[in-house]
């Protein structure tokens, strides 16, 4: 089995090409992933990843990732390599993206008016005629 599962963050914005072939477009980042645990003493260090998606995946990425934000990367782990304009023979390790999401919490400004989360509250004026507030006590659980 080969699956991989990242959440981190971009280290720069998506960059896209297009295959010479049948014109497929294919988005290729990076991101920074924190090592869950440092040693006493040290600082948090991280690991880069070099991910790659394509065709609607690509599409994405390339629209709504921004270098910054926080991301989560669902693909597999592949491997290949290619001869340098020296005739050096290069080997890529990277994670193809079958799944991309934001994993960012919406940053002020940006809030979602019918959202309830800390420190927001409801406005009636603004909801959909069909919006009904439920608060705690209205839920089965």
């Amino acid at each position: 089995m080969n699956k991989v599962i990242l959440m981190g963050r971009l280290t720069r914005d998506p960059e896209v090409r297009y295959t010479s072939g049948n014109n497929t477009l294919v988005a290729s980042f990076s991101i920074a992933v924190n090592r869950r645990f440092a040693r006493q003493g040290e600082e948090r260090q991280a690991d880069f990843f070099n991910v790659v998606a394509w065709d609607k995946t690509g599409e994405f990425c390339s629209k709504y990732f921004k270098k910054g934000q926080q991301v989560g990367v669902i693909g597999r782990l592949q491997t290949r390599n290619y001869d340098d304009k020296d005739g050096k023979k290069v080997y890529v390790t990277e994670v193809v993206a079958e799944e991309t999401y934001f994993a960012d919490t919406k940053r002020d400004g940006e809030a979602n008016p019918f959202s309830t989360g800390a420190g927001a509250t409801f406005d009636a004026a603004t909801a959909p005629n069909d919006f009904t507030q439920v608060t705690d006590d209205d839920l089965p659980f």
